[in-house]
């Protein structure tokens, strides 16, 4: 869902330009996100962003980036969950982007619907929780 998520944010006018140049899977782990970018490297893969799934791969990617030399500011990096080491990356000024998964708010929802449902109310069969976007002007927010 988070790659559909992502092909359909770039499919949108805001994101004209943008092209998907490869797109792998990286099972949520940081030695495969770093294989991947190696990969794309040596390849001679021309890219100037990588859109990783968890944090965890994108800290994998700017890994080999940086085993490769490539310049940090040439690139973008963004990642998922806004976990305690993807915060950090982004602190040293290496992850650009992740996004936060308020799973206390997920609780409370799914608490509140459970309790409509036992009473017998109609709820809708699909309530999202929005993702919360970090940069590095609002981490201190989630440190």
């Amino acid at each position: 869902m988070r790659t559909k998520d992502i092909e359909d944010v770039i499919a949108t006018p805001h994101c004209a330009g943008l092209q998907i140049v490869d797109k792998q899977v990286g099972n949520w782990n940081r030695t495969q996100g770093a294989d991947l970018t190696t990969n794309w490297l040596t390849s001679g893969v021309e890219f100037d962003a990588i859109i990783a799934n968890n944090d965890e791969m994108a800290i994998g990617a700017i890994q080999a980036l940086k085993s490769a030399g490539r310049a940090m500011d040439s690139v973008v990096v963004a990642g998922i969950d806004a976990t305690p080491d993807g915060l950090a990356a982004m602190a040293a000024g290496d992850l650009d982007v992740t996004v936060f998964q308020n799973a206390t708010k997920q609780g409370a929802v799914a608490l509140q619907t459970a309790l409509a449902l036992a009473r017998g109310e109609t709820v809708p069969g699909n309530i999202w929780v929005p993702f919360e976007p970090v940069t590095p002007e609002n981490i201190h927010d989630y440190q």
